[in-house]
């Protein structure tokens, strides 16, 4: 994954966590059928030449309708 501010290449699966709070933070979706909701935790890239964090989800497909 590359830096969108100065183009070099992030660390990955980095965790996210609300300080403070136990329960972190979490992604979700209403959508039609059976089971109606779609849900995934978020992890964070961080580039470690400019400092830019970006969040991203591996489920990212469960979402699409």
């Amino acid at each position: 994954m590359k830096c969108n501010q100065c183009q070099n290449e992030m660390i990955k699966d980095c965790n996210v966590n609300v300080e403070g709070g136990m329960y972190g933070i979490k992604i979700s979706k209403k959508v039609k059928g059976l089971f109606n909701k779609v849900s995934a935790k978020p992890k964070a890239a961080v580039c470690s030449n400019c400092g830019y964090v970006a969040f991203y989800i591996d489920e990212y497909n469960e979402f699409s309708e």
